[in-house]
């Protein structure tokens, strides 16, 4: 196994981790820890599919499991806060569902022999999925002084780049899907 692929695994075995030291509510400084779990978790994203790519290392294993660990981590992070009360319900739900469309399209297309490659759009998404949760783990930080809700206003922009990807996702795959 090389280095890519564990480093996807360990983005995986970084789940559960983060979602125990969240939910147990570890007294004063719980949430910053489950939050550098998470951004340990989310930093090996780019870092494992650089590595694949300038080793020339890439896998069928990393190709199936880098977008797993990735849903996995970002639906861990959503269910707890939403369990929390830190975000809507409804929020969740969207990027959620969002993941499982896109999945399942790209599975369809992949049946086909058609390969639907990542978007900046879906790009884009990522990142402003992940940096909405940092900001909501870490109670809007460095502006909770002033009682502004940033992270929610994150999560907002993040749930617009969810929609706009996945709508990219199924206009790329039209045609595909009209012949299906």
């Amino acid at each position: 196994m090389n280095l890519a692929n564990k480093l996807t695994l360990a983005r995986i075995f970084l789940v559960p981790v983060f979602m125990l030291i969240l939910l147990t509510r570890i007294p004063k400084y719980g949430d910053y820890l489950a939050a550098i779990v998470f951004i340990i978790a989310a930093s090996t994203d780019g870092l494992d599919g650089y590595i694949a790519r300038s080793r020339k290392q890439i896998t069928n294993l990393g190709k199936f499991m880098d977008p797993l660990a990735d849903k996995l981590l970002i639906s861990a992070a959503l269910i707890s806060l939403v369990e929390l009360g830190l975000i809507k319900a409804w929020v969740a739900i969207i990027i959620i569902s969002r993941e499982f469309a896109v999945t399942g399209l790209r599975a369809i297309a992949a049946g086909e022999g058609v390969i639907i490659a990542a978007s900046k759009l879906g790009k884009y998404k990522t990142v402003s999925q992940i940096v909405a949760i940092v900001v909501i783990l870490l109670h809007d930080f460095p502006l909770s002084f002033w009682k502004i809700p940033i992270g929610s206003f994150l999560l907002y922009i993040a749930v617009g780049f969810t929609i706009a990807s996945g709508v990219d996702y199924f206009l790329k795959a039209k045609k595909l899907l009209n012949n299906s």
